[in-house]
């Protein structure tokens, strides 16, 4: 038996659902400490946040599942869950791309900026608006922001999930 079949034996519903509501709530805690920090997180950022938000009340679904019920339910949670993650990573290397400038970010977060009309509506303005740019990394560790390490996370995550979802069933 390969190192992979073993791994997929043993990520049962019940285990790999532990395993990603750990790695959601350090994920969660990580980031909520960098932003107490002062970093603040842009649109993009807290959309990001999501499948992890997600994770936790559909990760204690599953655990419930695993133990009463019949182990589709939990396998079909754990499908929503891989699902999620997958979109995850997919916007945080959007996020990392727009950082990184390899394209345009939205509009809303990326410097598009429309002129006021008179002096009293660029005032207005300037007290009501604080946009936190996503082109702009607040934050970078070892090369990489906090969305160029989301894309490996969420993947992870995404494959553990995926893996509890389609183990087969011990002997």
């Amino acid at each position: 038996m390969t190192s992979f079949a073993r791994l997929r034996v043993a990520l049962q519903p019940l285990a790999a659902t532990a395993i990603v509501l750990a790695a959601s709530v350090v994920s969660l805690a990580s980031a909520w400490t960098i932003q107490a920090l002062g970093f603040q997180p842009c649109e993009l950022c807290l959309l990001q946040r999501y499948p992890f938000y997600a994770a936790l009340p559909l990760g204690a679904a599953a655990i419930f599942l695993a133990r009463n019920a019949p182990p589709l339910a939990a396998r079909i949670v754990l499908g929503l869950i891989a699902a999620g993650f997958v979109a995850g990573a997919v916007l945080a290397a959007y996020h990392a791309g727009v950082e990184w400038k390899i394209w345009p970010g939205p509009a809303g977060c990326t410097g598009a900026f429309a002129a006021p009309t008179s002096m009293a509506a660029f005032r207005a303005q300037l007290e009501s608006v604080h946009v936190v740019r996503c082109d702009e990394a607040a934050l970078r560790i070892l090369g990489l922001s906090m969305a160029g390490w989301n894309v490996p996370v969420s993947g992870a995550i995404a494959l553990i999930a995926a893996l509890g979802a389609t183990a087969p069933k011990k002997a």
